[in-house]
């Protein structure tokens, strides 16, 4: 079986379109339509479904589509080893983290880029519960996310120590007050992140054990959209620290504690174990842990 003809379909699947796939390869539509036609016959599976408006994955192609991606990883993983065999200082570093832990990564990647300018720096964006099977997959060289995956077959460490903060507008009545109480909270509108966490669980529970309704009444899909609400006093809402910490600085949020709440929040930076990390990752190590 030739790689060129899973790479092929592998970006039909990606497009969902023959002729899109075509376009992107720089082929003919019917010369992609031949190589997956022939991979098909080679594996003896019918791996793309084309009798709806939208080509669909078979049970087969999803099979075949996984496999696919973890052929390209290897492949520009033996491109970033030989890159490093010519250039110590050169390849490809590829770090997974969610939106709040890209934040975390800004100061690090500065750092880095200033000791390895040649290194190129990509950090893909995800949810952190698929970041552990994306780092044991090969997707992912290091990972950044805020909680222990507890698998044996990667190693954690906690790199940063943060804090839900819970923050309302200047405006609002807690405003100028630096403490309330939980029992305060219940004619609170809260915006709320539509990703699940288990930070999120940590305040429902204590909620409900306080006996206390949380009015999650608004959920929005990214932390920027939930720090603008908040500032319009459209709700308040629980954040990591680190994600507002520049508009608590300038006055455009306030965080008030809460008594009976203290989330603390620890980022840890994740490797596979069983995987021998290449020179840029392990760079990278190096200047996650000097200190600053």
């Amino acid at each position: 079986m030739e790689l060129h003809s899973l790479k092929v379909f592998q970006t039909v699947a990606t497009e969902k379109s023959f002729s899109r796939a075509a376009e992107k390869l720089l082929r003919t539509q019917p010369a992609v339509s031949l190589a997956v036609q022939r991979l098909e016959a080679e594996l003896g599976e019918r791996l793309i479904d084309r009798s709806g408006k939208e080509l669909l994955l078979t049970d087969a192609g999803k099979i075949v589509f996984d496999f696919s991606r973890r052929f390209e990883n290897l492949e520009l993983e033996m491109a970033n080893s030989l890159a490093e065999m010519r250039d110590n200082s050169a390849g490809v570093l590829i770090v997974g983290a969610n939106e709040s832990t890209s934040l975390y990564l800004l100061q690090h990647i500065v750092n880095y880029r200033r000791l390895y300018p040649k290194v190129k720096v990509r950090v893909r964006r995800s949810l952190s519960s698929k970041i552990p099977g994306q780092l044991i997959d090969g997707e992912l060289e290091l990972g950044v996310i805020s909680y222990d995956p507890q698998d044996e077959r990667l190693h954690s460490q906690v790199i940063y120590t943060d804090h839900l903060a819970f923050v309302v507008s200047p405006e609002h009545r807690f405003a100028q007050r630096g403490t309330v109480s939980i029992s305060e909270l219940g004619m609170e509108t809260f915006i709320a992140h539509n990703v699940l966490s288990p930070y999120r669980e940590i305040v429902l529970r204590e909620f409900q054990r306080q006996r206390v309704p949380l009015n999650m009444d608004v959920e929005m899909p990214t932390v920027e959209t939930i720090r603008r609400m908040v500032a319009r006093n459209e709700g308040v809402s629980f954040l990591p620290k680190m994600c507002v910490e520049q508009e608590v600085e300038k006055g455009l949020l306030c965080e008030v504690r809460i008594e009976e709440l203290n989330v603390e929040r620890k980022v840890h930076l994740v490797t596979p174990k069983r995987r021998a990390l290449s020179h840029a990752a392990r760079a990278f190590l190096e200047v996650v842990k000097s200190p600053e």
